[in-house]
């Protein structure tokens, strides 16, 4: 390790600084580990994977030649060298983050970068850009219909929306993210007229296993939700996987079988009797909640481009769609 330091300092002359920089992730992996003292708790804290961050460790010590971190029965302990280092770089790295929002805050409130599960962007959120837009004038919107979360680390949204039923269990946010529910709305089965009219009666959830279940990108989203209410569904599920809601409500609506969706994004479809609900207000299908939740960062939660967009969300859900606000 020690030859890092021969090439850095040759004949008693300093070499440029820029040359003694380690590479960045190196530095950010070590920051969050002496911090929060272990790589797990470091690898959630930047939504990496913990065996990623410990190759970072690794070659931040083998770049400075110093052994930074010791390894004992109950975790890590910086050594004194860590020690020295982290209040070093501890305050320049603070001096980079505010410098990094000091410059993205010039165009931070001209600039509205929303990501959403596809369903709720296009069932309920395009349907209302007008408005949204009337409400933040001079903020440029994006809206992007996507399946996985965004890098918010990497600000490649300002607020992300999606769906948290809740019989299933789910990850703890990282602590630089922060959550709000903005909307919530039970998963229910649905289907047209047509399909039900041919098809076997349907008094238990039991008996949708003899129905065609229609699925998204796999069966998980079917099996959850009936083991919720004590279905087993060991035996596996049948039916055709469509990859998203849309398609499986799209389906649903033209008599191909039983789709799981939410009441926010089927009302329209619900009243005018495009779609039934099965199992309405039949004690053996009890409601099983799901929320609508913003997401963002802690460091962002404020700013007035986002606050304006959390205000007009829970204004226009309770105007709009009272009956499916938060605490209805």
């Amino acid at each position: 390790m020690a030859d890092r330091k021969d090439d850095l300092i040759k004949t008693g002359q300093q070499p440029p600084l820029r040359k003694a920089l380690p590479p960045f992730e190196g530095l950010r992996a070590f920051d969050a580990i002496a911090r929060l003292g272990g790589v797990r708790k470091a690898a959630k804290w930047l939504d990496r994977d913990h065996a990623v961050l410990s190759r970072h460790l690794r070659a931040l010590e083998e770049w400075v030649g110093i052994t930074l971190v010791e390894r004992v029965p109950t975790g890590l302990i910086l050594t004194e060298a860590g020690k020295d280092y982290h209040r070093s770089i501890a305050q320049a790295l603070d001096m980079v983050a505010h410098a990094t929002l000091d410059l993205l805050n010039q165009g931070i409130h001209h600039q509205l970068l929303i990501w959403s599960t596809p369903g709720f962007a296009q069932q309920w959120l395009s349907r209302r850009l007008a408005s949204l837009e009337r409400a933040n004038q001079g903020v440029e919107i994006e809206l992007k219909p996507s399946v996985s979360a965004p890098d918010f680390l990497s600000h490649e949204a300002t607020a992300d929306i999606r769906y948290w039923a809740s019989y299933e269990d789910l990850d703890e946010l990282p602590s630089h993210l922060r959550s709000q529910v903005i909307a919530q709305s039970p998963i229910i089965p649905v289907a047209s007229p047509d399909y039900l009219e041919n098809a076997p009666e349907i008094n238990t959830p039991e008996d949708l296993l003899n129905h065609q279940l229609l699925h998204e990108n796999t069966t998980e989203t079917w099996e959850i939700w009936l083991n919720s209410l004590g279905v087993d569904c060991a035996d596996g599920l049948k039916g055709p996987r469509l990859w998203q809601g849309n398609l499986t409500s799209d389906a649903s609506r033209h008599g191909r079988g039983i789709a799981l969706t939410n009441p926010l994004l089927a009302e329209k479809h619900l009243a005018r009797g495009d779609l039934v609900w099965i199992g309405k207000d039949n004690p053996a299908f009890p409601a099983r909640r799901g929320d609508y939740v913003l997401i963002a960062r802690h460091d962002r939660w404020n700013e007035p481009s986002l606050r304006k967009f959390r205000q007009w969300l829970t204004n226009t859900i309770a105007k709009d769609t009272p009956q499916f606000k938060p605490g209805s």
